[in-house]
């Protein structure tokens, strides 16, 4: 298409949000009628040749009582008709038993024609104009009296949005406008209406040069593969619809089109599903199938495995409206996973982009000679976020010991419209090339690309040919460089060690420490208060009376007690236990004095001593209360003692606040790194063989750092002696000034 004619076309349409909808709609909202009248527009264009026919055709079928009009397609030339009398700005030029009339032609009723018109539409486009809500426009239109201007601006001769030759009032010929170049008209009124409204902007529009890049790495590698076949593109989270008509258009190229395509997607958002099926039909596709709903909670392809798979899902954004639909008793131990789509492992709840690949994966297919290839975006998150056995890890795992991962670029900082984060693109496959197999490759893009002139959005560079062929090459020869590298998958994985280090207690009986046994922990303050008001009473009940003046204290005093310790606190049996508590202490205190012990085993010992010599029995709870209250952590005391073997070795309690994990690289023994890296600075520490798990993470700051070296300290010097230059008696003016 010639790019002059398109600007035209696209300005002008462009100009008549301003011309029409100004001051009676916010700017945010241009779209919202500019776009479905759009494409009621092309849709018109593409129906007047044969309105006559379908006319003719939809009288047949009424005269002989068939309500199915599904055969009108026949006489429409498209998978779509119209029934009504109108069309946008032609009207039949001869006279017939079918005549038509242009909706201009009679403006004082071009409501209610716009109306019948467009419940003149099939089905198929009815679902359009539902998810884009066109009708309740309509109300706000004609209370405004905008509906003739409107019509009448889309309807001009100045544009030709039609597939035949027309004239313009100057007489001037304007070329056709292909299905093809329709497409690339309202994809620029859609980028541009999303940089119009920043918040939005990018969220349903990939950038042209990353959708080019991705169906490249996509279908380069197999492209002598591929035969006269019938293959499938899918998009999870598709958007406009951009990723799978370059898909099928990069690939139809490359096989000089012996090869066809069946189009797969689902969109969530009901407009953005309006004009992604808006865009098929303008780009005149046949074979499309856009389900509507979220792909997470309610799979519109299930079942159903795909050659090729595209994707930017959403990164960064909640599943919580799906979870009901994903998983039972999330987080818990009786976690159960319903949709086998996502048995791998569960994301953190704040982000879905990982549970849309693990989608794609389980799409993938099992049975043919060329199996599957995935091309996803994703920010950095995808790559490294959780620990061993969590989520995140447990997806990349699955991803990297079934060896599915081929490829991950880095793109360029703030390519996107959306986001100036750092994003990747991941490439799979379940057919790697036998020099791939057991191997990843990483690549740097972050340099390849040229600034804007202008930014759109957060987007403030672009990737040109040159950029996207560099990449192809390195990704086609599978070579290292300094921005390609090449690794085993096992380099990516890692053991996290749990690393132990005894318990250590020194231990005494005072009458401070015993006096503390009196109160809970968690509500001392308050229990120390209510003691000195109300004393022994407490342990008769607490009344009414007692809880009305603790409730305004603790309120004075502004503390936040919790209900449970509030209930805790307002009963007399937990009173009583901790009297109870304190008097086993007092009566061990008579026995074994205020002996300092850095030895808690001995003092355990000597404690069971004296416990054996009482008329009653202590509980091993209450014991264990009794000797913590006691004691405290310090690293001068000898290690607890958890259990002594028959051989004589000894285990000892792990101290919780200095456990630690290491990161232990998977091609690495962990026995020699322990001992290498952990026993010289904490000779008493030990693993814990028990909490060993397994994880994967892919750091490009790690494998592509290049180090920068600090200035010359000289340098900096002068530096700041030149600043002081240049400042001298700024200051001395301000003051005078």
């Amino acid at each position: 298409m010639n790019n002059k004619v398109h600007n035209q076309i696209v300005s002008f349409i462009w100009s008549i949000a301003d011309d029409v909808l100004r001051d009676d709609f916010v700017r945010g909202k241009y779209r919202d009628i500019i776009l479905p009248f759009t494409v009621l527009r092309r849709l018109d264009a593409l129906l007047i040749p044969t309105k006559e026919e379908v006319l003719k055709g939809y009288i047949f079928l009424k005269e002989n009582g068939i309500d199915d009009l599904s055969g009108l397609t026949h006489q429409s030339k498209f998978p779509f008709y119209n029934i009504s009398g109108f069309t946008f700005s032609d009207s039949s030029t001869v006279k017939s038993k079918f005549p038509y009339t242009a909706l201009t032609n009679d403006p004082a009723n071009i409501d209610s024609n716009l109306e019948e018109y467009l419940d003149g539409f099939s089905d198929n486009i009815q679902l359009i104009i539902d998810r884009f809500e066109i009708r309740k426009q309509l109300a706000k239109l004609k209370e405004n009296g905008l509906t003739p201007l409107l019509i009448e601006k889309l309807a001009s001769k100045e544009i030709n949005l039609s597939p035949i030759e027309i004239k313009n009032p100057k007489g001037e010929v304007l070329p056709p406008l292909t299905n093809l170049g329709m497409g690339y008209v309202f994809e620029e009124l859609i980028r541009k209406f999303n940089e119009e409204n920043n918040e939005e902007a990018g969220e349903h529009f990939t950038p042209r040069e990353i959708i080019q890049l991705m169906t490249h790495l996509i279908f380069l590698p197999i492209k002598d593969k591929l035969k006269v076949a019938q293959y499938s593109i899918y998009d999870s989270a598709c958007g406009s619809g951009g990723m799978l008509t370059e898909a099928e258009k990069y690939a139809k190229r490359i096989t000089d089109n012996k090869t066809s395509f069946s189009l797969y997607g689902q969109e969530v958002n009901p407009e953005t599903w309006a004009v992604c099926n808006s865009d098929m039909l303008i780009k005149g596709e046949k074979d499309y199938h856009i389900a509507y709903g979220s792909t997470l909670a309610n799979d519109g392809f299930q079942f159903k495995e795909f050659d090729f798979m595209l994707s930017n899902p959403p990164y960064g954004k909640a599943w919580k409206k799906d979870e009901d639909a994903v998983v039972n008793e999330r987080g818990k131990t009786n976690e159960v996973i319903k949709d086998p789509r996502f048995q791998t492992g569960l994301p953190k709840i704040s982000d879905c982009q990982l549970l849309f690949l693990s989608n794609m994966v389980h799409k993938m297919k099992k049975g043919t000679e060329l199996g599957s290839r995935i091309a996803s975006v994703h920010n950095g998150s995808s790559l490294f976020t959780g620990n061993a056995g969590q989520g995140e890890s447990e997806i990349r795992r699955y991803l990297i010991e079934n060896d599915l991962v081929e490829c991950i670029v880095a793109l360029p900082e703030k390519i996107f419209y959306n986001t100036g984060i750092p994003t990747y693109i991941w490439l799979l496959s379940n057919r790697k090339e036998k020099r791939r197999e057991g191997k990843i490759q990483l690549i740097n893009a972050l340099d390849l690309s040229t600034p804007l002139r202008r930014n759109l959005g957060e987007k403030n560079c672009e990737m040109q040919p040159s950029h996207i062929k560099q990449i192809e090459d390195l990704f086609l020869n599978c070579k290292e460089t300094e921005i390609s590298k090449v690794f085993n998958n096992e380099d990516f994985g890692y053991h996290e060690v749990t690393i132990e280090r005894p318990l250590r207690y020194k231990s005494q009986f005072t009458e401070e420490a015993i006096e503390r046994l009196r109160y809970v922990n968690t509500i001392s303050e308050e229990m120390t208060w209510m003691f000195k008001a109300f004393g022994d009473t407490l342990y008769e009940g607490i009344t009414k009376d007692i809880k009305q003046k603790t409730e305004l204290w603790i309120k004075d005093q502004d503390l936040k007690t919790s209900t449970a310790n509030r209930k805790k606190l307002f009963s007399a049996a937990t009173w009583k236990t901790q009297k109870e508590l304190m008097l086993i202490a007092k009566d061990i205190f008579t026995k074994i004095g205020d002996t300092l012990y850095d030895d808690f085993n001995q003092f355990n010992k000597d404690v069971d001593k004296v416990l054996k010599s009482f008329s009653y029995k202590v509980s091993a709870t209450n014991k264990k209360k009794v000797l913590l209250a006691v004691s405290w952590k310090d690293e001068d005391a000898k290690p607890v003692i958890k259990k002594k073997e028959k051989i004589g070795t000894l285990t000892y309690e792990a101290d919780a606040d200095l456990r630690d994990t290491e990161i232990v690289p998977l091609n690495e023994d962990i026995e020699v790194y322990f001992n290498r890296e952990v026993i010289p600075y904490v000779s008493d520490a030990w693993i814990n063989y028990d909490k060993i798990t397994k994880g994967y993470m892919i750091s490009f700051t790690r494998y592509f750092y290049n180090y920068s070296p600090p200035k010359d300290l000289e340098l900096i010097k002068q530096e700041i002696l030149d600043l002081e230059k240049e400042t001298e008696g700024i200051l001395e003016e301000i003051i005078k000034s």
